[in-house]
């Protein structure tokens, strides 16, 4: 498998399922266990990182450009979007610290095909739950500073592979009582600041060992992931609540119980 068409395929797959609660670190990982593909390293990892991070920015840049006015703001005629705000930085100061302590354990990559497997079993397990257990009857406007500590600190599993960014902070918001709109659109704000800092770790790890990160197919692997993510973000929000979590539970059993079987 070229590297150009490796490359292509798994932009794809992270422009897909970062945003979708199914994992993208262990979809991405998946090649290389099964196939004995060609991993594509640390640089590939920021360029379609990156290709996210710009996609989900550029689909909420007028979001983001009223909760910034709303933090520098002294009216209180959007003190809800002030909230919001707030409540973005408290939730992702969990993932911060953890990625601090826990970096040297992150950057070894102890992955395997049964903790990817029992993984997404697990929580896939709970994000239904969650799902049906929800009263779903609260919007994005009423979490608190604990309530957004709590998801915060649930976002911290995502570090586990086969866990889901998505789907347990998904999965957090409806254990608090959030629809699942405003679930899954908190988790996609969340994205940016959690992509970020991670993109800065790497970016960081992949000065210190001075590698190329200007190459073909790291630009094929941004631009796919970002637009791919793009369009991702825009329909799920469109038909979440039509969906549900049931097809996403289903899918990660299938996976999970195909790992163990392979």
């Amino acid at each position: 498998m070229s590297d150009i068409f490796l490359s292509l395929i798994l932009g794809l797959v992270q422009g897909l399922t970062e945003f979708l609660p199914i994992s993208s670190s262990a979809h991405l990982l998946i090649p290389s266990l099964l196939f004995g593909a060609n991993d594509l390293g640390l640089e590939f990892d920021i360029a379609v990182h990156a290709g996210t991070l710009c996609a989900v920015i550029y689909f909420f840049k007028n979001d983001l450009k009223v909760y910034a006015l709303s933090i520098f703001s002294s009216s209180n005629t959007n003190l809800n979007d002030r909230r919001v705000a707030i409540n973005l930085l408290i939730a992702t100061l969990p993932i911060v610290f953890a990625g601090i302590y826990l970096n040297d354990l992150i950057s070894q990559r102890l992955v395997t095909k049964e903790l990817i497997a029992w993984s997404n079993i697990f929580f896939a397990s709970l994000l239904l739950l969650s799902f049906y257990l929800s009263k779903k009857n609260k919007d994005i406007f009423h979490l608190s500073i604990l309530m957004s500590l709590f998801i915060g600190c649930v976002q911290v599993f995502a570090l586990i592979p086969g866990a889901s960014r998505s789907g347990v902070v998904i999965m957090a918001c409806l254990f608090l009582g959030l629809n699942l709109k405003d679930s899954s659109r908190f988790a996609f704000l969340l994205a940016i600041p959690t992509i970020l800092g991670a993109l800065i770790f790497l970016v960081g790890d992949s000065i210190a060992a001075n590698l190329d990160i200007f190459n073909a197919q790291l630009f094929v692997g941004f631009i796919t992931s970002a637009l791919v993510a793009f369009f991702t973000i825009k329909y799920f929000l469109k038909f979440v609540e039509r969906i549900g979590m049931t097809p996403f539970f289903a899918y990660r059993i299938f996976l999970g119980l195909l790992l163990i079987i392979l």
